[in-house]
C-alpha cells in the first residue's frame, strides 16, 4: 500500500502502538473485532463505498462507524475505525485492507506483550513447511467452495493442538477468510509482520540438504551485510534443490548453485 494510502495507514499504526501495549493481551479480542470489520467492509461495497467516500466529512463518517459498532465493540476498535474513515484513501479497498492489517497487528501485539512473538513467528513457518508435498490440503485450505468448517478442522489437524493460541487465531484466519488469497501465502504474510514488529527481516531459504551451522551462520551475516539489519532465516529442505539454494527476502530472490557464490549474490543484492 503506498501513497496517500500508504500514509494513512501509517498514522493509524503510529496511533495504534501505544493502544497495544497498554492493552497487552486484550489485544487479542480487539484483533478479532477488526477482523469482524474487515469481514463486514468486505460483504458490503455499500458501506465501503460510504466510509472511504472523500466527499463525506470526516465527522459524518465517523458517526456512521459509531452507530454501526455501539454494541459489542470495544470502544478501542470504535477509536480506531473513526480515525481511518477520517483519513483519506486511494480506493475503498485499501480502506479494507488497512483495517485487516491493523487486526493482525493486534493479534499479534498480544503475543508480543507475554513474550510469545517469536514462538508464533516459527510455528507460522512450520504450519507452511508441513503442507510442503500435501497438494490435496493446500487445495482445501485455500478453495473458498469447500466448507468453511471442514477447512477449519484441517487447519486443528495440522497444528495437532499443540500451537500457541495466536498462531491458532492467524491460522484459522487465513482459511476462514480467504480474500482472494492462497493459505499458505497467507502465513508467510502473518510471518513477515511478525518479523517486522520483531526488527527483522525474513528470509525463506530453500535447500536440497540440511546446512550446517557454520553455513547458516555465514548465511545470515552476508543477508544482514547486505540488508543492513537483521535477518531471521526460515530453511526448508527440499530434495528436488540439487546443489545450490534458493533464497527469498520479501520481494528479492536469489538462487545460487553453491554456496560460495553468495558473496556475488551479496553484490547483487546491494547493486
Amino acid at each position: 500500500m503506498r501513497g496517500t494510502s500508504g500514509a494513512s495507514l501509517a498514522a493509524a499504526q503510529e496511533r495504534f502502538e501505544p493502544v497495544l501495549r497498554s492493552a497487552g493481551e486484550e489485544s487479542l479480542a480487539l484483533g478479532q473485532q477488526l477482523f469482524t470489520m474487515t469481514a463486514a467492509l468486505d460483504g458490503s461495497a455499500t458501506l465501503r463505498r460510504s466510509l472511504a467516500d472523500p466527499s463525506r466529512t470526516g465527522e459524518d463518517k465517523a458517526a456512521l462507524v459509531a452507530a454501526l459498532l455501539r454494541d459489542g465493540f470495544d470502544e478501542r476498535v470504535v477509536d480506531l475505525v473513526s480515525g481511518l474513515v477520517r483519513s483519506r484513501w486511494s480506493s475503498d479497498m485499501d480502506l479494507v485492507d488497512a483495517t485487516e492489517r491493523l487486526g493482525v497487528d493486534a493479534i499479534l501485539a498480544s503475543a508480543e506483550s507475554r513474550g510469545a512473538l517469536e514462538r508464533v513467528e516459527d510455528e507460522l513457518f512450520r504450519v507452511s513447511r508441513a503442507l510442503i508435498g500435501q497438494r490435496e490440503a493446500r487445495r482445501v485450505l485455500s478453495d473458498g467452495s469447500t466448507a468453511p468448517a471442514r477447512r477449519a478442522a484441517l487447519v486443528e489437524s495440522v497444528l495437532a493442538g499443540r500451537a500457541d493460541p495466536v498462531t491458532r487465531v492467524l491460522a484459522e484466519r487465513a482459511t476462514a477468510d480467504l480474500r482472494g488469497r492462497r493459505f499458505v501465502a497467507t502465513l508467510g504474510w502473518f510471518g513477515d509482520i511478525a518479523a517486522e514488529r520483531r526488527k527483522r527481516l525474513v528470509a525463506a531459504v530453500t535447500t536440497g540438504s540440511m546446512l550446517s551451522t557454520a553455513q547458516l551462520e555465514r548465511l545470515s551475516g552476508l543477508l544482514e551485510r547486505a540488508y543492513g539489519r537483521a535477518v531471521q532465516l526460515n530453511v526448508t529442505v527440499d530434495p528436488a534443490v540439487i546443489g545450490g539454494l534458493r533464497i527469498q527476502v520479501g520481494p528479492d530472490v536469489v538462487d545460487s548453485t553453491v554456496l560460495s557464490r553468495l558473496a556475488d549474490a551479496r553484490r547483487r543484492l546491494v547493486s
